[in-house]
């Protein structure tokens, strides 16, 4: 079947783009293994980088405050300039992460590492990207949120991560590291496998499922 495509392309009146096809299928036939490679074009990769556009803030937005999850903690953030940094502690307590990333209005590109607690060497920490849009609902007096997904290593995407911003609660990065105590008492085995993160999400590309974070109740 190859051969018929590759004889019907030679003989066609643009060489150029036989040529052209020609390539296509050879790199397709090398890509399934020597398998029969019909004449389609190849499958792009998925897409690591979210498809968003920066906005203006919402009035009245700031991106330094405590935003709270139910399933990833309170993240504290600062920003500086064009510049944030936070950190959170997840809320069954066994990791805490950090990130740092580049503002653009209402929207926030990261780098984020997370670090198992009591625990070192390969498998202590992971990291990878993301991003959040920040958002302020209709109406008076509503709760401001960041939305925004994390992916492992050069991914920014693949699972949900949102928070609700905390009144009355000013950010503190430094409370949520462990002390001491806890980098020696915590347990060498943890629910979740080494290379899942932050704070025990989902595994990457995959939804949120059972494990969706929900809007957290403003204090």
């Amino acid at each position: 079947m190859i051969s018929r495509a590759l004889r019907s392309l030679v003989h066609s009146r643009s060489l150029p783009r036989a040529l052209a096809r020609v390539s296509q299928l050879a790199l397709c036939g090398a890509l399934l293994g020597g398998a029969l490679a019909l004449p389609v074009a190849c499958k792009p990769p998925p897409p690591t980088t979210a498809n968003v556009k920066a906005g203006d803030l919402p009035e009245g937005g700031d991106w330094s405050g405590v935003f709270y999850s139910p399933l990833y903690g309170y993240l504290h953030l600062i920003k500086e300039g064009d510049v944030v940094s936070g950190k959170w502690r997840t809320t069954n307590g066994d990791k805490w992460g950090e990130l740092h990333g580049n503002v653009t209005g209402d929207l926030l590109k990261y780098k984020w590492v997370e670090h198992r607690i009591g625990m070192i060497g390969p498998g202590s920490t992971t990291e990878g990207h993301g991003y959040f849009k920040y958002y302020v609902p209709p109406g008076e007096n509503e709760n401001h949120e960041i939305k925004g997904e994390w992916g492992l290593e050069k991914s920014e995407i693949g699972n949900r991560w949102e928070a609700v911003r905390q009144r009355n609660m000013l950010p503190d990065p430094s409370s949520v590291a462990p002390d001491e105590t806890e980098r020696v008492n915590m347990p060498d085995e943890w629910d979740s496998a080494p290379g899942s993160a932050p704070g025990s999400k989902p595994a990457e590309g995959g939804a949120q499922g059972e494990g969706e974070a929900e809007e957290g109740e403003s204090e």
